[in-house]
C-alpha cells in the first residue's frame, strides 16, 4: 500500500510545474483505495464492527446459561468496554472522514486533524491499560458477589501465581498494543504528516 502511494506521490513530483501541489498531495491523502485516510477509515470501521459483535459472541458460547449472562457482572462491564471502544472508534472514524472533505488550501487544520488523531491514538493505548486494571480487579472481586465455575477454578490457584501472571498479561498488553496500534493506526498517521509537511 504504501509503495502504491509512494508511486503516486512520484507522478506528482514529475509533474509539470504548473500543476497546483496541494492539490496533488491532496489526491494522494484522499486516495479512495490507497489512501492513508482510507487505511484510517478501515481500521475504524474493523474496531467497530469487532466491537458490536463480541457481545453477541459471548451470549451464544454462554446460550445454555442466558439468564446467568444477562445477570452479570462480567458481561455487563464487557457490554460497557464496547460501547466505549465503539463510541471512540467512531470519533475518529468521524474526523477521518472530516478530512477527506477538506480541500487543498487548509493546511494548518490538516495538521491539527492529523495530531488530533495521534493524541486520541495515545489516549487509547493509555485508557486500554486502565481498562485492563480495572478487569482484573473485577475478576478478583466479582467471586465475592457472584459465583462462576471459571472464576472459582481460576481462585482455586495460589494468589502468587494469579497475580505473577497479571503481571505478565499487563506487559504483553504494554507492548502488543504498541506494536499493534502503530502498525493500524500510526504508521498512516506518520505518513499523512509527511505528506501535509509537503503542502504549501
Amino acid at each position: 500500500m504504501i509503495m502504491e502511494l509512494d508511486d503516486l506521490k512520484n507522478t506528482w513530483q514529475q509533474s509539470p510545474p504548473n500543476k497546483n501541489l496541494n492539490t496533488d498531495i491532496m489526491e494522494i491523502i484522499q486516495h479512495k483505495s490507497y489512501g492513508p485516510l482510507a487505511a484510517l477509515k478501515r481500521t475504524f470501521r474493523k474496531q467497530i464492527v469487532l466491537m458490536l459483535l463480541l457481545p453477541f459472541f459471548l451470549v451464544m458460547v454462554n446460550s445454555q446459561d442466558i439468564k446467568g449472562v444477562f445477570t452479570s457482572i462480567l458481561f455487563w462491564s464487557y457490554v460497557a468496554f464496547c460501547i466505549y471502544i465503539i463510541a471512540f472508534a467512531y470519533h475518529n472514524y468521524s474526523i477521518v472522514s472530516k478530512m477527506e472533505n477538506m480541500d487543498a488550501m487548509v493546511k494548518t487544520n490538516l495538521e491539527q486533524q492529523v495530531l488530533l488523531l495521534e493524541k486520541r491514538s495515545n489516549w487509547e493505548v493509555s485508557n486500554l491499560r486502565i481498562i485492563l486494571l480495572f478487569f482484573i480487579i473485577l475478576v478478583e472481586v466479582v467471586p465475592y458477589v457472584q459465583h462462576y465455575r471459571m472464576l472459582d477454578k481460576w481462585h482455586s490457584l495460589p494468589a502468587a501465581v494469579r497475580f505473577g501472571l497479571y503481571a505478565v498479561l499487563l506487559l504483553l498488553q504494554y507492548f502488543l498494543n504498541k506494536r499493534i496500534k502503530q502498525r493500524t493506526v500510526g504508521r498512516h498517521l506518520e505518513y499523512l504528516k509527511e505528506l501535509v509537511k509537503e503542502m504549501q
